[in-house]
């Protein structure tokens, strides 16, 4: 497999690029990886870089963007962070990633049994975690099947997993609403954004069709849910799924 030039990167579209994500979550899931040599990438990208996609993940050990789809070194940027939560910094990242080197698509990456939408779920506060699972906690409240209380925690797989993935789609949402430049460049075809969730267990990748923000006409409908769904969170929640006071 060739490393990627800026010229290989030219001609790679936002669907292209999810097609090559998913044909090499395919071969992961099959072990049948391509064999790179990855001194030899090292080698032909320490002068320069271009990545055709940026994957904003959690920093799980078993979640790394490269093994699961099956990309070399100067393939894809990686961005990780607990719960794969959305902050000014991961915005500014993914701004450079896709303005200043070229990727063409960025995918919000959320997978099972995650230990921070566990926490999340729990309503846990400890240190400086307090402040990065209050960011999940929208998606906590958001969660509407599970009705008994007593089942909104940890324990219930069905209801942390409802949160995960409800949590991916809210930080898609929140790139496309907190950056005026990741905006523009979707408008003009040149990037777009997807969620996706990948199960720990069979290393399937399962992408949101539905999360698609590629043009003008998705982005509006992306702004509306935002305004829906920040006005009242909590509002949507089944009634009494709110914590308990401490």
């Amino acid at each position: 497999m060739k490393t990627h030039t800026s010229e290989t990167q030219a001609t790679i579209t936002p669907k292209k690029a999810l097609e090559v994500l998913k044909e090499g979550n395919a071969r992961f899931v099959n072990n049948l990886r391509i064999n790179r040599n990855l001194l030899q990438q090292a080698n032909e990208t320490r002068d320069g870089q271009w990545p055709f996609a940026t994957i904003v993940s959690c920093i799980d050990s078993r979640t790394s963007a490269e093994l699961i789809f099956d990309q070399g070194l100067g393939d894809i940027f990686s961005v990780r962070i607990a719960g794969n939560v959305i902050n000014t910094d991961i915005v500014g990242s993914l701004e450079f990633a896709c303005k200043l080197a070229g990727s063409k698509l960025i995918v919000v990456l959320g997978h099972t049994a995650c230990g921070a939408v566990k926490g999340a779920c729990d309503h846990v506060e400890m240190g400086s975690l307090t402040e990065l699972l209050s960011k999940i906690q929208p998606a906590v409240y958001e969660e509407s099947e599970t009705i008994d209380r007593k089942l909104r925690n940890s324990k219930n797989s069905s209801f942390v997993e409802n949160v995960a993935s409800l949590n991916v789609r809210r930080s898609v949402r929140s790139i496309v609403n907190r950056s005026v430049i990741l905006e523009q460049l979707i408008e003009s075809g040149e990037a777009a954004i997807i969620g996706a969730k990948h199960d720990l267990a069979s290393g399937q990748v399962e992408f949101f069709e539905d999360t698609l923000v590629s043009d003008k006409s998705t982005i509006a409908s992306v702004v509306r849910q935002n305004a829906q769904l920040v006005a009242s969170p909590k509002a949507r929640a089944p009634k009494g799924s709110e914590p308990a006071p401490t």
